[in-house]
């Protein structure tokens, strides 16, 4: 299959990507032990990821899964969904600073296309503002992975979460002041050639909680919202989706309405809790067959939601 031909298995009829992300590792784990005294077993992460891709994925464009505890799920997924795999180790290297990603062992970009990926994806934590030695790493880091799905023809899908090294509370109003510039100038960064990444994953450059008439306390007025979502699609060329972060169905696709009318021309999403993370307390403390209950009917609701959204919002990708 070539690499255009796999691109365009993640996109659904309107070429548009309205794909489910449960790739969580570590997240995942902390989200299952809220609900049980016992550690979450891996077994328990792997039946999640399995209930999730066989009850979502009909709804869905592509689902992003994780070559650790999801590939069991992928071979669930349904037959028109498209399959993008992670390539990054789970969280960071807190040892020291930086915040450095690192592969897994046992996989490469040809092993995860053998097994039936349409595309790699890499998730890295990038602050524009640290040490230039740092980042300098980190960019390299990327042109490896890059050239080795050139050399693969697969697509590559870099996924990016600003943070600022001197702020250690992502959700505060302080950071929030900060993320359009952080946002936006990491997209100019690795919209470059060089990286040879066919799509970014992002996120929306605003923390929507502190937009005028969004949250309780201000950061940004609506027109100056306004302008970081119309500034950062103007700053690529590349195909872009945005990340739910974790946020509320609700907000999401408001967001997205907001980036519409912004005049942002993002290319679709790539939305992991705010379709399934309900599901998690009725999977550990009801079973399995009311966590697929639950995936009939609130989750099939909020994908079917955003689905509509995206229609009337994200930008179609030509391939």
């Amino acid at each position: 299959m070539s690499k255009k031909e796999d691109f365009r298995n993640l996109l659904n009829d309107k070429g548009i990507i309205a794909a489910l992300a449960i790739d969580q590792r570590g997240a995942l784990r902390k989200m299952i032990e809220k609900y049980q005294e016992k550690p979450a077993a891996d077994e328990q992460v792997k039946r999640f990821k399995s209930i999730i891709s066989e009850e979502l994925t009909p709804f869905a464009s592509a689902i992003l899964l994780d070559a650790e505890y999801g590939i069991e799920a992928g071979k669930k997924r349904d037959e028109q969904c498209g399959l993008l795999l992670s390539y990054e180790k789970t969280g960071y290297d807190a040892t020291k600073a930086g915040r450095f990603p690192d592969i897994l062992e046992l996989w490469s970009v040809r092993r995860l296309k053998k097994i039936g990926a349409n595309a790699c994806k890499f998730l890295l934590y990038y602050d524009v503002d640290e040490a230039r030695e740092i980042n300098e790493h980190k960019e390299a880091f990327i042109e490896r992975i890059g050239s080795e799905c050139l050399a693969e023809e697969l697509p590559f899908f870099l996924e990016i979460v600003t943070y600022d090294a001197k702020i250690a509370d992502s959700s505060s109003a302080e950071y929030a002041s900060l993320k359009p510039h952080k946002v936006i100038d990491m997209m100019k960064v690795f919209s470059n050639p060089r990286f040879a990444i066919d799509c970014l994953k992002v996120e929306v450059p605003v923390n929507m909680n502190f937009v005028e008439d969004y949250g309780q306390e201000i950061v940004y007025d609506k027109t100056q919202a306004a302008k970081y979502f119309l500034e950062q699609s103007q700053v690529t060329d590349l195909p872009f989706i945005f990340l739910s972060a974790g946020v509320s169905p609700e907000l999401f696709n408001e967001t997205l309405k907001f980036a519409k009318a912004s005049g942002s021309a993002f290319n679709g999403v790539l939305c992991g809790r705010a379709t399934w993370a309900g599901a998690v307390e009725v999977f550990v403390t009801k079973g399995e067959d009311a966590a697929r209950n639950w995936c009939h009917t609130i989750g099939r609701e909020n994908i079917e939601k955003l689905n509509q959204t995206l229609l009337e919002t994200a930008t179609r990708i030509n391939i």
